[in-house]
Formats: C-alpha cells, sequence, structure tokens
C-alpha cells in the first residue's frame, strides 16, 4: 500500500490524443445508431502511440452483448488480423463507449478500465454522448484511471482508512486527456470545397437553441445522484453510530474489569487477562467507500457539463442575437 507521506503520484504516459477523424466518424455513427434503441455503444480504438502522444487511427465495435453466440475475445482477434492484412493500425489502445447525457461514470466502467489499463499501460476509455452532440455540441472525451486509482484496485481495498492513505477522492479516480482531431491534407480540401457548395441556410442547425432537454436530463441525472449520495451517507453513519456503540461499551467493561483486577489482586488472586474481554467486541468491518467515490465523481461530472454547457448556449445566445439584429436591420434598409 502506498505511504501517504510520499510525493502524489501523476501520470506521464501520455499528454494527449490525437485522432483521425475517420475513426471519430466512426465512433458518432456506432453510438448514434445504438442510442435509438437506448443501447450503449462500445467498440475497441486502434493506433499507435508516439512519444508521449496516442494516435487513434482506426476502430470497431464490438458485438452486442445479447448475442451469446459471439465469442467477444475471439470476435476482436479476428478483427484486428483482417485489419493487419489491409495494413491498417491494429494495435490495440483503448476502448469507447458511448453516454446518456454525461452518465457514464459507474463500478463496470472503473473495472473495464483497470484491466485495460494494466494489460495495456497507454489505453483510453473515450466516451462520447450522443444527445449532448446532437444540440451542436461535440461530447468527446478521453479518460484515464490516476495512479491511486490504480493501486486501490490492485489492494483490493476500498474502507475508508484505505482511500485516505492513498489520497483517491471522486475528483482523483480519472485523469481527463485532452483531445485534437487531425485531418489529412486531401480531406481538409474536401471539407473545405463542400463547405463552399452547401446552401447558407444548412448552417442554421448549429445554432440550436433548445437547450431545455439536455440541462432538464442533467438535472434529473444530478437529482438522482445526490440522492444516491444521500443513502449512502445515511448507511455509513449508522455504521459510525454501531461502532461507536461498541467502543463506549468496550471502555465501560474494560474499566469494570480493571477494578475486579484491582479487586482480585487485593485478596492475591490472578487477574483477569484483558484478551478475555476483547474476545467478546468483534471489530465490525467498515463498508466499502467506492460506490459513495463513484456517485461522487457522477455529481462532479453532471456539474462541469452543465457549467460547460451554460456556458456555451450562452454564447450561441449571444450570437443568435446578434445575426437577427442585423437580419432587422437589413431588412428595414
Amino acid at each position: 500500500m502506498a505511504n501517504s507521506s510520499k510525493k502524489e503520484e501523476v501520470d506521464n504516459t501520455i499528454n494527449h490524443v490525437q485522432f483521425d477523424g475517420l475513426a471519430v466518424m466512426k465512433i458518432i455513427k456506432h453510438c448514434h445508431e445504438e442510442s435509438t434503441s437506448m443501447n450503449v455503444a462500445q467498440g475497441a480504438l486502434l493506433g499507435l502511440v508516439v512519444d508521449k502522444c496516442l494516435e487513434i487511427t482506426n476502430c470497431f465495435p464490438f458485438p452486442k452483448s445479447d448475442d451469446e453466440t459471439m465469442d467477444e475475445e475471439m470476435y476482436q482477434l479476428t478483427m484486428m488480423r483482417r485489419l493487419r492484412r489491409v495494413n491498417v493500425d491494429h494495435f490495440h489502445v483503448g476502448w469507447y463507449q458511448s453516454s446518456h447525457v454525461g452518465d457514464f461514470l459507474s463500478m463496470a466502467l472503473l473495472e473495464s478500465q483497470y484491466h485495460y489499463q494494466t494489460s495495456i499501460e497507454e489505453s483510453v476509455v473515450v466516451i462520447y454522448d450522443p444527445q449532448k452532440s446532437a444540440r451542436g455540441f461535440l461530447c468527446l472525451k478521453a479518460y484515464r484511471l490516476s495512479p491511486q486509482a490504480i493501486q486501490m484496485y490492485k489492494d483490493d481495498d476500498f474502507t475508508p482508512d484505505a482511500l485516505r492513505k492513498l489520497k483517491v477522492g471522486y475528483e482523483k479516480l480519472f485523469v481527463e486527456i485532452p483531445i485534437a482531431i487531425k485531418n489529412s491534407l486531401l480531406t481538409n480540401i474536401m471539407m473545405s470545397e463542400l463547405c463552399e457548395l452547401s446552401k447558407e441556410e444548412q448552417g442554421h442547425n448549429f445554432l440550436d437553441l433548445a437547450t431545455a432537454t439536455v440541462l432538464e436530463n442533467h438535472m434529473r441525472g444530478l437529482i438522482e445522484r445526490v440522492d444516491e449520495l444521500y443513502q449512502d451517507a445515511v448507511r455509513y453513519n449508522k455504521y459510525q453510530q454501531v461502532v461507536f456503540k461498541q467502543e463506549t461499551e468496550k471502555h465501560r467493561t474494560l474499566a469494570k474489569q480493571a477494578a475486579e483486577n484491582a479487586a482480585r489482586l487485593a485478596k492475591d488472586e490472578s487477574p483477569i487477562p484483558e484478551e478475555e474481554v476483547l474476545k467478546q467486541f468483534r471489530p465490525i468491518p467498515a463498508p466499502s467507500r467506492l460506490t459513495a467515490t463513484i456517485t461522487s465523481g457522477q455529481i462532479n461530472t453532471y456539474s462541469q457539463h452543465m457549467s460547460q454547457y451554460c456556458s456555451q448556449a450562452l454564447a450561441k445566445l449571444l450570437v443568435s442575437q446578434a445575426l437577427q439584429n442585423a437580419k432587422e436591420v437589413k431588412q428595414n434598409k
């Protein structure tokens, strides 16, 4: 277990993630297709590491979980072999997953990323939110487990004392890695030509101001997580009350035993060993704090997304107001 006196470890494996435009479009297409059926889309990320930059050049989806006849491990190996034959980057560097309005932090996500990161040191998990992106905000984020969270899983100890010694909190479970999207020169030329050919009216959807549904879903998810955190706090308070009651009873019994031992010594009798009394009070196991930490992290994620989303929506509102004023002035002339 890590010593609290040591300096805090920082993950310097990779500094940023560079996405190829084709890989981003594949992720977006897969996540939007699965969002219609409210299923979670997941897939593998392929690429390579250059210095401290993780370049993701391709990806492919995982088979659906309801398909019991499909061997997921064999499927991934077959896909990587076939991509290798056509001279495509086939090195497994992580995985991606869709989220519903920022709701992605869970026990399953932490366990999956732990297994990825311990087997593939540079691996990341990329989260894409189809609903927010449909409103004109590209929500694509890459995360890695912090060194403290990795050590916590290795120790398999989620008690309050263990988390305090490792200095693991909800804000230190994941580390967000900056993402950059890079296209080839030919792709940029083609996109420039397409922008010139597109009509001016087709760009109005980027100024969509219908933010009520996204904010409402964020608020609903935030309220649910706060309720879960409150219930967990109630359970932990009950545990502390039971421990306090046991400690009080133990001290009272030890004091009573000390008085009896003094009386026995006065009569030249052998005292009762203290261990006999301590056997009556078995230590109460501390509850796991991992669930509460995950819930707190999800609350923090909701708050950050709401702040970012509202600031971007406000910018859209100001831009739309300026365009509307310019249009009115033009019509009056």
